[in-house]
């Protein structure tokens, strides 16, 4: 195994890099869930579905929105099962709830079908956003664990953009056994994977754990880096059984728990409200109101595809300059970005209404802008983010809480944003948006701390007030030998 190590070089992170991807690829065929409802949907309600009756707007709705109530309960489940049998069996049966939506669609075009395998995608969509950031974060170095965080949504929307070019040239069936193909590599390839370090040493398991940390880093069992690294797994371990058994009974009862929880909350409901979903539900007729004296015309998966590319380019940005920018940076510039790209859009509408003149390009260019920065910060900061604030006890609960908030959220806009919008006007939408993004913008800058290359008691010490710092001073024996 020593070879293998220095065949990249001592303190390589390509075994780091490769674990991350094959931990992410689940979030792939995730991403193509998701984006075979574009073209896929197109093809059901036409007179040329290939189950004979076109399916009806209302079970349309019901396929769209089963996913995101799953989701809700399942990112419960996904935390308990990656602490109780661990990150990597939990991926395990990720991808085997991957291959069981694409065999039911494949077993039958009948409604109950399509919406039993949506539910499918509920379990999915909560392990993409619990268990894989988690298990990236616990099995990367400091230095590039924001890069590999990213990933995530960079994974999501290449998914999203494969199945919208896919669904454009191959037939329904072999889109099928295309996307079935991906979760069974993905059972095969990650049997070979090692398990979260961070499990490892919660089960009492050191001795694996060094092994699994060694190969991690491509440095020998007995190098000082993996036992320094090593001991800070179980001093951090050993400071959370001093707190509740009960997870969020701690997290609500320790000041520093719940402001970082408190942030949590607010980063992640902030990115659900940014304007982004309800714009990718409404781009279509944003496109069409554009288009009238543009010239610029395209069908609807040509839109999803211009859409799904400018997603995965913000979230190919956000891999490249995470570790550069720092999170805060990062997520302070994409929410401001964002906010100022729908109020724009609110205000496109709004000279519409009243019959001023606006420039036909101004929704098509501030609507990628928002998909842009949503996919290039508001997305993948705020999961690196939560996922660097906590230690192993309580990442995969508050990850849980903060993404079943955040589908409930998303269930309830796609439910509720167009009946909302013709009340009370688009653009009145659009400007809620943009100042959500604008007051989270204030709120990132006043109340979250950086946590790029920084330990968890660094992050925690930011998170205490200057009477509570000096406090802990007065305690601390190196100061009051100082």
């Amino acid at each position: 195994m020593k070879k293998f190590y220095f065949l990249f070089g001592e303190g390589s992170k390509v075994n780091q890099i490769i674990c991350a991807i094959l931990i992410n690829l689940p979030v792939f065929v995730y991403g193509a869930s998701i984006g075979w409802m574009s073209p896929m949907t197109l093809l059901l309600q036409s007179k040329d579905s290939p189950r004979g009756t076109p399916l009806t707007d209302l079970e349309v709705s019901w396929m769209a929105s089963s996913a995101y109530l799953v989701c809700v309960l399942a990112d419960f489940l996904m935390a308990f099962m990656g602490d109780r049998i661990g990150r990597k069996y939990t991926l395990l049966f990720m991808s085997a709830m991957g291959g069981c939506c694409w065999i039911i669609k494949l077993s039958s075009m009948e409604t109950w079908a399509f919406i039993l395998a949506r539910c499918t995608v509920g379990i999915i969509m909560a392990g993409s956003y619990v268990t894989c950031p988690l298990y990236t974060k616990e099995i990367s170095e400091d230095c590039i664990r924001g890069v590999l965080g990213t990933l995530v949504i960079l994974f999501h929307t290449t998914g999203n953009l494969f199945l919208y070019v896919i669904g454009d040239i191959l037939s329904y069936n072999t889109i099928l056994w295309v996307c079935l193909s991906l979760p069974t590599l993905h059972l095969v390839l990650f049997l070979m994977m090692p398990e979260s370090p961070s499990y490892l040493v919660k089960t009492g398991n050191d001795e694996e754990a060094i092994r699994v940390l060694a190969w991690l880093r491509c440095r020998d069992e007995s190098d000082a880096v993996v036992r320094r690294e090593l001991q800070v797994i179980k001093d951090e371990q050993t400071a959370d059984e001093k707190s509740s058994k009960f997870v969020l009974k701690a997290v609500l009862s320790d000041k520093i728990l719940f402001r970082a929880f408190w942030i949590a909350m607010v980063v992640a409901l902030s990115r659900e409200v940014c304007g982004a979903i309800p714009v990718l539900n409404f781009a279509g007729e944003i496109f069409t109101m554009a288009s009238g004296g543009s010239g610029l015309v395209l069908t609807a998966n040509q839109q999803a595809m211009m859409l799904g590319l400018v997603q995965v380019a913000g979230a190919a940005l956000a891999s490249s300059i995470v570790e550069k920018t720092g999170r805060k940076k990062l997520l302070i510039s994409t929410s401001l970005v964002s906010g100022l790209s729908m109020c724009g859009l609110a205000t496109y509408f709004l000279a519409k209404n009243y019959g001023f003149y606006a420039p036909d390009w101004l929704p098509i260019a501030t609507l990628c802008l928002c998909i842009f920065c949503d996919a290039s910060g508001l997305q993948p900061v705020s999961v690196v983010l939560t996922s660097e604030m906590f230690s192993f006890k309580y990442r995969g609960t508050v990850m849980a809480t903060a993404m079943a908030s955040s589908s409930l959220v998303d269930f309830i806009q796609m439910l509720f944003f167009k009946p909302l919008a013709n009340a009370v006007g688009i653009h009145v939408a659009f400007y809620f948006f943009g100042f959500i993004c604008i007051i989270s913008a204030i709120y990132v800058i006043l109340k979250v701390p950086e946590t790029k290359m920084r330990s968890l008691e660094e992050i925690h010490r930011d998170l205490r007030t200057k009477k509570e710092k000096a406090l802990e001073d007065s305690k601390d024996p190196k100061q009051l030998e100082a």
